[in-house]
């Protein structure tokens, strides 16, 4: 009984140490379908070329319902002021988060099928939308003419790469006050792009919460800002 319990082991061993490795290679193709709502403001006059603003909302406003998406941002300031520009904003799907590849078809179709200025086209964002924008920044840099995210999260990606959209004019604003996305990611990223020589501001307003971006999209100083930007090829 000990002999065979002796063999089993060194049967084992054996066994154990006649392993082998297989290389290889797949290649294969992931498709998915992601259905996106928008909105687009034409302008009064499209006989020229006009610049187009992209806007991406936050959390609060996903779904299916387009007036949400119109509660806060450019679309708000339409509704009492005009722009001599297209506005493009579109809708995040429920239980979804904004998704750069898809983003970017968006603006082509935009693009192909109005009177846009190819080289004055600006991206903007709130909270989750200044996450979006930042995201969609640097997936698509050569894009943009500038870029104005609001009170965002930044990812890796962005922090280990800021010099990709150092070209881009940017105007970052931020609540010192912000419990839901910290204030140190704008200033984090802004010191990344500083090092990079980038053309980039930030704005801390002091006295503000989540929300400041109110008080930017509300002033015709923002919009004013961006109709000067013309993309460097």
């Amino acid at each position: 009984m000990k002999y065979k319990i002796i063999l089993s082991t060194l049967l084992f061993s054996l066994i154990s140490f006649a392993q082998s490795e297989v290389v290889g290679k797949i290649k294969t193709e992931i498709v998915y379908q992601q259905e996106l709502g928008y909105a687009l403001h034409i302008p009064k006059d499209i006989k020229e070329k006009k610049p187009l603003i992209i806007f991406l909302h936050g959390s609060g406003e996903k779904g299916k319902d387009i007036e949400k998406m119109k509660i806060h941002g450019p679309f708000k300031y339409l509704k009492t002021h005009e722009l001599d520009a297209f506005v493009l904003g579109p809708q995040c799907p429920e239980n979804e988060y904004w998704d750069a590849e898809v983003l970017y078809k968006l603006i082509l179709k935009i693009q192909k099928e109005n009177n846009i200025d190819p080289n004055r086209i600006y991206l903007t964002g709130l909270s989750m939308g200044a996450w979006g924008a930042w995201n969609l920044a640097f997936a698509y840099p050569e894009t943009f003419a500038a870029l104005v995210p609001i009170a965002g999260f930044v990812d890796r990606i962005p922090m280990v790469e800021p010099c990709k959209i150092a070209k881009i004019p940017t105007k970052i604003f931020h609540g010192l006050l912000d419990e839901v996305v910290t204030v140190d990611y704008s200033i984090a990223i802004f010191k990344k792009l500083k090092a990079c020589k980038g053309n980039v501001d930030l704005t801390i307003f002091d006295d503000a919460n989540h929300d400041s971006w109110s008080r930017v999209y509300d002033n015709q100083e923002i919009y004013d800002w961006m109709f000067k930007q013309i993309k460097i090829r």
